[in-house]
């Protein structure tokens, strides 16, 4: 199952990907009777996903192609999936291809990481701002296989750590590069500034993805591919990464784990900086679209 949160009526409310469009949570309920949470987030924290997967499954998906309510996909205009995760944890420098990129090794023992303020949050088509600073002159976007986590967990093995997330989505980090540069104790600063974290259109539910290491990362600059890798080509593999943190801090419902990039591309005003995920059989997740706008050349 696929689900995407979209702007309708002045919300942001959550919907299921169909054939023809989205069919909103608050349309399933309507018809069907049911009093399924009608933000992501929510259906996140109360652990509804699985049982809305379950019943897809189970002739869901059949029921929402006849639903009233439903959203042409044409007509469909995204958000982010929520706004509020508790925590953006970020993965760097996680593909061997793009340490070597920056003249730096890929982390073995514990992979690199950092945090984003949920400040960051853009969705779909929302604009990408360059900082007005001078001293911003280089920034990049990097796209990411993003995990969100579904229930809150501790000190969990690796071969059990599908069992505690919700699904995957497409993800876009962008980066001050000529910052960090400076000093790498900027990373905080580089990785932070507002717009600076989309994700979206979608969120794919596991059952969806057999095998997760088979899965291929692009970013793609101005239509173009710039770089591409396959999961099973980090240095820390999903399976790692989810059980070392639920072991150091453990994860929160609705956290976000941003896995790291196959390589980073400048970006400029005008550009626009996209994600693509794809797989075996012709698995493809939404693209993530932004357009960029350098806020220094809009100054009055």
């Amino acid at each position: 199952m696929r689900l995407a949160t979209i702007k309708n009526g002045g919300t942001e409310t959550a919907a299921i990907v169909t054939q023809k469009g989205v069919c909103p949570i608050r349309a399933v309920n309507k018809a069907k009777g049911t009093s399924w949470k009608t933000k992501m987030f929510d259906l996140i924290l109360k652990e509804e996903i699985p049982l809305l997967t379950a019943w897809y499954n189970n002739g869901g998906k059949e029921e929402l192609e006849e639903m009233p309510g439903v959203i042409l996909a044409e007509e469909a205009v995204y958000g982010p999936l929520y706004r509020t995760p508790q925590r953006i944890f970020g993965i760097g420098l996680n593909y061997v291809d793009h340490a070597g990129d920056l003249g730096e090794s890929a982390p073995v023992g514990f992979p690199g990481s950092f945090y984003k303020p949920a400040s960051c949050i853009i969705g779909p088509m929302d604009e990408i701002r360059i900082p007005e600073l001078e001293e911003a002159k280089k920034t990049t976007a990097e796209a990411e296989l993003g995990i969100i986590l579904g229930k809150d967990c501790k000190c969990i093995d690796e071969k059990d750590w599908e069992k505690y997330i919700a699904g995957y989505t497409a993800i876009l980090d962008m980066t001050e590069e000529s910052i960090l540069r400076q000093n790498p104790r900027f990373l905080t600063i580089a990785k932070g500034f507002d717009t600076f974290f989309s994700f979206g259109p979608q969120l794919v539910t596991p059952d969806e993805v057999p095998d997760v290491l088979k899965l291929n990362v692009q970013t793609v600059h101005n239509g173009r591919v710039h770089a591409g890798n396959d999961v099973s080509n980090m240095t820390h593999k999903p399976a790692r990464l989810v059980s070392l943190v639920s072991r150091l801090q453990g994860w929160k419902a609705g956290d976000i784990l941003s896995t790291g990039t196959p390589r980073a591309v400048h970006i400029e005003d005008g550009d626009t900086a996209e994600c693509r995920i794809s797989g075996p059989d012709g698995f493809m997740m939404e693209p993530l679209i932004n357009p960029v706008v350098d806020m220094k050349k809009r100054r009055g």
